[in-house]
């Protein structure tokens, strides 16, 4: 029986992507706003979700990013981030993923994703980040993803292994530093790994 809080995105967003556990959900510029003002009420009620204030607190820059280059540019909308809601009684928030941006001049999408600590080591991310990458080959025919990761990050990087992403070289971000940089063709080299 479908879950009667599962939401649908509101006119004019991008479509929620169903997995087998998981909504991922638009972080729509309304929704964005409420999160920023910490108002969880409204928040949830946009969203259909569970909302964490601690992870409100802990994503607020990263919110107020989002919304910036959301109001700048609305066609973004499409590749930026989603909340990861898992699809069970309680509608749990448990992370986010997204896209940096719309493809780059290559065609070319990089993807990256935060599960709550308390969620980690369950496959979410995993899940998440297919469910993504699937909608975005179907969808927008991409079939090259990237993932910029921390050379000590050794559960992301194990992640991608199994996503078949390889390294394809390093480089320094500005706000992260030295970043490991990987790439899958999709849907080929991933379902070797699957």
């Amino acid at each position: 029986m479908p879950n009667p809080r599962s939401q649908e995105a509101p006119e004019g967003s991008p479509p929620v992507i169903h997995t087998a556990r998981l909504e991922l959900l638009p972080a729509t510029p309304e929704l964005l706003e409420a999160l920023l003002a910490r108002d969880l009420a409204r928040a949830e009620a946009l969203s259909g979700a569970l909302i964490p204030p601690a992870w409100v607190e802990q994503a607020a820059g990263y919110l107020h990013l989002r919304l910036g280059e959301l109001q700048a540019d609305p066609a973004r909308q499409r590749w930026l981030d989603r909340l990861i809601v898992l699809r069970d009684e309680g509608r749990p928030l448990v992370g986010h993923v997204g896209f940096h941006g719309p493809p780059d001049d290559r065609g070319v999408l990089e993807v990256g994703y935060r599960v709550l600590e308390a969620h980690r080591g369950q496959g979410v991310a995993s899940e998440a980040v297919k469910g993504l990458l699937d909608w975005a080959f179907r969808e927008a025919g991409v079939t090259t993803f990237r993932a910029s990761i921390a050379p000590g990050n050794g559960p992301s990087r194990r992640l991608a292994a199994r996503l078949g992403f390889r390294q394809v070289g390093r480089q320094v971000d500005e706000e992260d530093g030295e970043e490991l940089v990987f790439e899958v063709h999709w849907p080929l080299e991933a379902t070797e790994k699957r």
